[in-house]
């Protein structure tokens, strides 16, 4: 994974707790988001885990041109703001996650987490995204209309951030065929892949 937030002592800080028990490699670390791309590009990484708030370049700006670049990145953000807006862009985008730096404890389960398919939120930020939805899981009007009823039930799990298997579990189908309803949702959605999933169904 690569580390990029302007803070060095934040890098080397996550850098030594993370490789710590062996269980994840810091590939590359930046303190300008400017660079995120290119380190992305070269590293190839299999999590860019970015700080939001940066100077001259923003971790937005720096997911926007790795999830260009790679549309399947799996960009995760670590910062001390949960802010709506930020929380809707970075969700918008096509984040894996939304990390608030005071849960740095349970980071490395919900970065192996995100390497498992799932969506990953902190306390604060999924109690925020619950608020925006300003809704029950009987929301999903984005969706409305466009899908059929086996669709919307596989989107809403994956709005609830389960992954393949247990989406298969849940609905008692075969992971192939969860992946097909995913592919349709898409297709007739627009959508890039499932993190905009969820949004669209908590809009």
């Amino acid at each position: 994974m690569i580390i990029v937030d302007d803070d060095p002592l934040i890098v080397q800080s996550l850098r030594t707790i993370l490789e710590a028990r062996g269980a994840v490699q810091v590939v590359g670390t930046s303190t300008e988001g400017s660079t995120a791309a290119d380190l992305y590009a070269t590293s190839r990484p299999d999590i860019a885990l970015l700080d939001i708030r940066m100077p001259h370049t923003s971790g937005l700006e720096a997911a926007e041109r790795i999830l260009g670049g790679d549309p399947d990145a799996r960009v995760v953000f670590l910062t001390t703001f949960a802010d709506d807006d930020y929380i809707v862009r970075a969700l918008a985008l096509g984040a894996r996650g939304y990390l608030i730096k005071q849960d740095v404890a349970t980071l490395e389960g919900a970065l192996h987490a995100v390497m498992d398919g799932q969506i990953v939120m902190g306390a604060e930020v999924s109690g925020r995204v619950g608020a925006l939805a300003g809704r029950s899981l009987e929301g999903g009007s984005a969706l409305a209309g466009s899908l059929t009823e086996r669709e919307r039930e596989v989107a809403e799990l994956i709005a609830e951030g389960l992954d393949n298997r247990e989406i298969a579990a849940a609905l008692y189908l075969s992971e192939g065929t969860v992946r097909n309803h995913i592919s349709a949702i898409l297709q007739k959605c627009g959508l890039r892949n499932r993190t905009q999933i969820a949004i669209a169904w908590w809009r």
